[in-house]
């Protein structure tokens, strides 16, 4: 494809997202397709709609169409994040077991990988391939959905995810999945004018999984090493808070001897708004930093520095986010 088309990707997706999320918000409404407060999680004032997600999804796979053929790789992933969707929205819902809501989410992840979108996976046995493939996709999925916690902090962090795999995509001449990442991010941005603090929306489970398995299979699809030897671990680095945060909820909830998918409010971004006298926005800008860090770190590794170089600027934000993660620890959770 032409490269010159890449920043239409973003600009239409972007624009198409502020078009449909009020739409998607009022649908919503209508059928009562509502978050209501009925937890201590919970604490909005309102029932806020869900079908955010939804709107990011129909926001991206049209500008992706307006721009870009699309190939068998993005069709997986395309064909994986629809079925992700379903999943999502039937669990917003509130119909869904946590089994059944992981199997959908296994058979989304196998026809990705059957679509070969995982084709540059770093150097390891074939016969590892697919498994380890498989765990990384269920890890940023969930991911994802574990983080999306607080107005605007799954979107944002998203976006940012999204604009740097695309921009990794560009310098590896991988312009398909630019136009998928750019596309993404563009719709994610155009949602978080809807989402931030006080969020109008929210992504929902249908959301959150959904731009979850994306990321994680343009990860998985780009080149990481051509430049640095380095750039495997980027995708650790560029995803880094909601991997973070999935760690961290799932060893205090063993802990506690709680299952990992049982809401509680061990989530560091909730410890941190705790530390910051309770303030949502300045939490979620916190957490945007982080992921930004994490962000500018990936990408210098897999395009700029040489491997010693993109190592240390990579394992500067790993230890960062460490150590603020055992200073949350020695916070108690909220209460409320």
């Amino acid at each position: 494809m032409n490269p010159l088309l890449l920043p239409l990707a973003f600009v239409l997706a972007l624009m198409l997202a502020l078009y449909f999320t009020p739409v998607a918000r009022a649908a919503a409404l209508r059928f009562g397709i509502v978050d209501r407060p009925s937890t201590p999680l919970k604490q909005q004032r309102e029932p806020v709609p869900y079908l955010g997600g939804l709107a990011v999804f129909v926001a991206f796979v049209i500008a992706l169409g307006l721009v870009l053929e699309f190939d068998r790789v993005l069709l997986g992933i395309l064909l994986a994040a629809t079925l992700t969707l379903l999943v999502g929205l039937i669990d917003d819902f509130g119909v869904l077991t946590p089994f059944a809501k992981l199997l959908g989410q296994g058979v989304a992840v196998f026809v990705l990988l059957r679509s070969g979108a995982v084709i540059e996976l770093i150097e390891v046995p074939e016969q590892l391939r697919w498994p380890l493939a498989a765990l990384w996709l269920l890890a940023v999925c969930n991911a994802f959905n574990i983080i999306d916690i607080l107005d605007g902090l799954a979107a944002g962090v998203g976006a940012l995810a999204a604009l740097s795999l695309g921009i990794i995509a560009m310098a590896t001449r991988q312009f398909a999945l630019a136009a998928l990442a750019l596309s993404l991010a563009g719709a994610l941005v155009g949602f978080v004018v809807f989402n931030f603090t006080p969020a109008s929306i929210y992504l929902g489970d249908a959301g959150a999984l959904t731009v979850g398995i994306t990321l994680g299979a343009l990860a998985l699809a780009l080149p990481m090493t051509e430049v640095s030897e380095a750039g495997f671990l980027a995708p650790l680095v560029l995803l880094l808070v909601p991997l973070a945060d999935t760690v961290y909820v799932t060893v205090l909830r063993a802990r506690a001897g709680k299952p990992f998918w049982h809401g509680s409010p061990d989530h560091f971004p909730l410890r941190l708004k705790r530390a910051l006298g309770g303030d949502v926005r300045r939490t979620v800008l916190a957490c945007w930093g982080l992921a930004l860090a994490g962000c500018v770190a990936g990408v210098a590794a897999v395009v700029v520095l040489p491997w010693e170089w993109g190592l240390a600027g990579m394992s500067a934000v790993v230890v960062l986010q460490l150590v603020l993660l055992m200073l949350l620890a020695r916070r108690p959770m909220e209460s409320r």
